[in-house]
This record gives C-alpha cells, structure tokens and sequence, in this order.
C-alpha cells in the first residue's frame, strides 16, 4: 500500500533553506518576508476574551457556540453584504489551511472527479485533491475549463500569491457558468479585507450570487486581518446544504475549534477597530517595499489586495530569491505558486516596522 506522503509534492520550503542560511548570515540580520506570518501582537481585546474562557473543562462543539454564530452571521452581513445570513450559513474551521487540504476528502471526491484552481495559486489547493486521489486542473479563466467531472472549483480573490482581485461582474460570470454545470464553488477571502488599489467583494454579495447561496461558499480566516494566526481561527460561510453535510462530517472527525479561541473569535468580529489599526501598519510598509522594489529595479504585476508584493526582474524566480539572500532579505519563489510563477517573486509585508526598514535600507545600496 503507497504512503499517503507518496500523494503529495516536495513540501517547497524545504528548498528555501540554504537561501534562508545567506540571509540570516548578513551583518544586520534577516529580514524574512517569505512566509507571511503576522508579526505584530494580538489586540489586547481578543487576549483578554481567549483567557476569560481559558477555563474550558468540556468539549467544544464543532458548530461553535451560540455567541460565535451569532458573531460570524453578523460580521458575513456587515462586512460582505450578505443578507438573510441564520447559524446554518456558517461553520468555525480549525484555520483555513486544514479546510483547503481536506475539503475534496470531504466532499466525497476521488479517482476520476477534478478539482480546479487558479494557474497561479496557494499549493494546498492542489494538496487538497492529491490527498483525495482525485485529478487536479489549473485555469485562467475557469469558464473555459470542460466542466465534464469538475466538482469542486477554486475561487482565490484577492489572490495569494499576486494580490489580483476580481470584480463583482468576474464572479458572478463565474458563478452563473458554475451553476449551469452544477460545479460547487468555494471562494478563498481570506484576504479581503486588505484591498489596496481594488475594493475586494465576496461571493456571497447580492452582485454576485443573486442573493442565493446555492453552490457556493466562502473561506474566511481571522490570521491575517486580527493577528490569530496562532490561534488557527476561521470559518466558511454559504449555501447551507454543504455546510450541513460538512458539520455532520466534521462531528466525527472531531475538527473542533477550542472553546477559549472560539471566544476570542467572538471578540475579533465585534471590533473593527483593530482591523483598521493593523490595515494602516500593512499600508505603510506596503508602500514602504514597493518603493524600494520599483527603484532596486523591480516591476510589480497585480498587487493591488492581499500581503503580498508579486514582483520580477525578467530572471528565474531562484536568481532573484539569491541576489535578494545575499542582501539579507529572504523572499519566496513564484515557482512554489505554479510554473507560471516561475520569474516572480512573493515578497510578504509581514515583518516590523524595523525589519522592513532595514530591508529598504539594504534595496536602496545597491
């Protein structure tokens, strides 16, 4: 019987290793914006309301509390517009990365079914239909994929890795074509609220579904936009029926968040003030490294959502990723996002004030 880790491709960040060494090596030390964790702290809120519940003898459940449904529908009908939002719509995750590997297992899917995502695309997509055995099928624009056997379609805006965003009238092309062929949409968000230039819109927005959620859902993480990371806090909101058959799943698999994080996750989604805090801290070093990257001699394509720059030099991806090392500044490979990736660079806004500094400093040398 093959391993399971037979399915899958080399975990890519191994690679970065030996250029990781370089960079830590520099005289001033490296400056990492390659994997894009946050950096900054927890908003003191959400710490006091995860250590109010740290006594938590009992089970969570897996459907979340009344109080964190009550928090997600409120923040899906704030935040995206959605309307008649009730506790069906939405189900807490253990963070959105467990849900994306697993969610064609899930599902049911397997030898024969397809599973699709963008040409340009976070990698657990296609981990996700490895581990399931089922066929996995890269696009540009999805409508143009046979639907024949597609049943589980990726949706990424903003995108990770190039912080491309697609409008209202892209999605609900998009969505109107997947329900034609009864294709089950899911729309990573997780970066919507760091719009820059574009103003991200989910799926479940009337502009786009109709103002029915049927066949589709959207991933939302509470990493990036509160600082939780650490916490592994997320959720899916959407068209009930998946989300019913997914709870049930779930429930024997024991995918539970923990009660004193799904509190927290209550106390995140009641306070915009945070998010718009550390939205200003992202802008500033945002343009802080755009500056530097354009003058060092940089182009930068899309970028306009999300924590990422997607820049080039017209040279392979490892060249760039060396000069950057011999500078103390660790970046990621576009090749790790897809072939098309392959003379880009990922260059994450995620390091203090003091580190992207120094990593301007360092651009502006040479």
């Amino acid at each position: 019987m093959s391993a399971v880790s037979d399915r899958l491709p080399v975990f890519p960040w191994d690679k970065l290793e030996p250029f990781k060494a370089t960079a830590a090596a520099h005289p001033g030390g490296i400056v990492d914006l390659s994997v894009g964790t946050p950096v900054d702290p927890v908003p003191e809120l959400i710490q006091k309301a995860l250590v109010a519940a740290a006594d938590s003898p009992g089970y969570p459940t897996v459907w979340g509390t009344p109080e964190l449904r009550d928090a997600l529908t409120g923040w899906v009908e704030r935040r995206l517009g959605a309307r008649d939002i009730t506790h069906q719509h939405v189900l807490p995750i253990v963070g959105s990365k467990e849900l994306v590997a697993w969610l064609p297992t899930q599902l049911g899917l397997g030898p024969g079914d397809k599973v699709a995502y963008p040409r340009l695309a976070y990698p657990t997509y296609e981990v996700g239909a490895r581990l399931a055995r089922a066929d996995h099928v890269v696009y540009d624009d999805p409508t143009e994929l046979d639907p024949t056997d597609l049943k589980l379609l990726w949706l990424n805006s903003p995108s990770n890795p190039t912080g491309r965003v697609l409008s209202a009238p892209e999605l609900a092309r998009i969505v109107a074509w997947a329900r034609e062929y009864d294709i089950l949409v899911f729309s990573d968000e997780c970066y919507l609220e760091l719009g820059w230039e574009a103003d991200p819109v989910s799926v479940l927005h009337p502009d786009v579904c109709g103002g029915s959620y049927e066949g589709i859902v959207s991933v939302h993480s509470l990493s990036k936009r509160s600082n939780l990371a650490g916490y592994r806090a997320a959720f899916l909101a959407g068209d009930p029926a998946v989300l019913g058959d997914l709870l049930q799943i779930r429930k024997h698999g024991g995918m539970m968040t923990s009660a004193p994080t799904q509190a927290a996750v209550v106390a995140a989604l009641g306070d915009d003030v945070h998010v718009r805090e550390q939205r200003e801290r992202y802008a500033a070093r945002r343009t802080a490294l755009r500056e530097a990257l354009l003058r060092h001699g940089f182009r930068i394509e899309h970028s306009e959502a999300s924590l990422y720059l997607w820049a080039t030099r017209g040279e392979s991806c490892w060249d760039t990723v060396a000069h950057l090392a011999e500078l103390g500044i660790l970046v990621a490979p576009g090749d790790f996002y897809g072939e098309a990736g392959e003379n880009f660079v990922r260059v994450a806004l995620t390091a203090t004030d003091e580190r992207v500094a120094a990593a301007v400093e360092r651009l502006a040398a040479l």
